[in-house]
């Protein structure tokens, strides 16, 4: 198995149970495709397993490990949306990391927020939309190639 759910200082989360490359894929997300209207509207943000993942579009929880990794400011993974939605490395990840990746890279609702908790030295306080991260993080993400194209058309579109 080359993933351990373990604890952090958050709670649960993910550990590589072996070196992960640039670019190798983690895990594929799964679970179930809810529209906005769908999803609960109850949600704390501890318990929230909702990833957007179109511009009404989100996936739920799959019971399985990709419903516990943590959001970092400074992450070492990142989704990419091919045919599947998969998490990849986007750094070295040694044996033992725990495996994180950045909340916002996915989000453009202007409907949610929490406080951040994850304490990287370049921590930004608040997880939110993508539209709001610093230009240089945008843009380093969307180098990468974890930026769904449903943001980069609205973002497009924020810039003519």
């Amino acid at each position: 198995m080359d993933l351990i759910l373990g604890q952090s200082k958050l709670g649960k989360a993910v550990f590589a149970n072996k070196d992960f490359k640039k670019g190798e894929e983690i895990i594929e997300w799964k679970g179930s495709v809810l529209s906005k209207e769908e999803l609960p509207l109850i949600r704390t943000a501890e318990d929230d397993r909702f990833t957007q993942i179109g511009k009404d579009k989100y996936i739920g929880e799959s019971g399985e490990l990709d419903d516990f990794f943590n959001h970092s400011c400074n992450p070492n993974a990142g989704l990419l949306f091919e045919e599947k939605i998969l998490l990849i490395a986007i750094k070295q990840i040694k044996k033992g990391d725990e495996i994180t990746w950045d909340y916002s890279t996915t989000m453009d609702e202007d409907d949610w927020e929490m406080d951040c908790l994850c304490e990287s030295k370049n921590c930004r306080k608040k997880i939110r939309d993508f539209k709001y991260l610093p230009k240089e993080i945008q843009q380093k993400y969307i180098k990468l190639g974890i930026v769904p194209k449903y943001i980069l058309k609205n973002l497009q579109r924020n810039t003519e």
